[in-house]
């Protein structure tokens, strides 16, 4: 009696254990997949906190329009020589009128750009026009929308945050008064010295 006894308590045993051993391992079964969902809502997290970084920057860097404007320049008399240099005195560009130049609104960080354009033609007087640049007002757009980084940063540097006062240049020369362009003009003979009439002809 008291060996079956025994038997039995060694049944009750051995099935205990098992259970405990089942128990074991769907807890560990659903601990492995609680540790595999936080590492999925972690990389979610992470993916949704790049995709807002690159917005972010690609906005606040599109908040101000441009950084680099085009310059029409036109001159009468048309052809008239043209040479563009910035605040620096380096020339940037050297050509004839009618042109269409690109230039840079920035020369520095929170630094905007200057130049002067040269007109020159045989027979006419050389005139200088400044090209200015002021803040744009979009600039203000990046407390809104790009934030410290566009409004610090970003426009700042690109130079966007800056804007070409005039897109046009329409010039008219002055012809010079000791214009070297060779001229006819009619005298008196009376007006003229008399070393020079030796050198008259005739005209029938």
């Amino acid at each position: 009696m008291n060996r079956l006894n025994l038997s039995n308590l060694e049944h009750q045993f051995s099935n205990l254990n098992s259970v405990v051993e089942t128990r074991d391992h769907f807890k560990n079964g659903a601990s492995s997949k609680s540790h595999t969902s936080r590492v999925n809502q972690i990389h979610h997290f992470v993916t949704v906190i790049l995709m807002t970084v690159v917005f972010f920057f690609s906005s606040c860097a599109s908040i101000a329009t441009r950084s680099i404007y085009p310059l029409s320049i036109n001159s009468t008399p048309s052809e008239a020589k043209i040479s563009i240099t910035d605040k620096k005195g380096k020339e940037i560009f050297s050509g004839n009128t009618p042109a269409v130049v690109q230039l840079k609104a920035g020369a520095g960080f929170f630094v905007k750009a200057e130049y002067q354009v040269k007109f020159s033609s045989l027979g006419y007087e050389d005139k200088i026009v400044p090209i200015t640049f002021s803040l744009d007002g979009w600039y203000f757009g990046n407390i809104f929308f790009g934030g410290l980084i566009g409004m610090l940063i970003v426009d700042p540097a690109t130079g966007a945050m800056w804007k070409i006062d005039t897109e046009f240049l329409n010039e008219t020369l002055r012809q010079s008064s000791t214009s070297n362009v060779p001229e006819m003009k009619i005298l008196d003979i009376n007006e003229i010295p008399e070393n020079w009439k030796e050198h008259l002809v005739k005209l029938h």
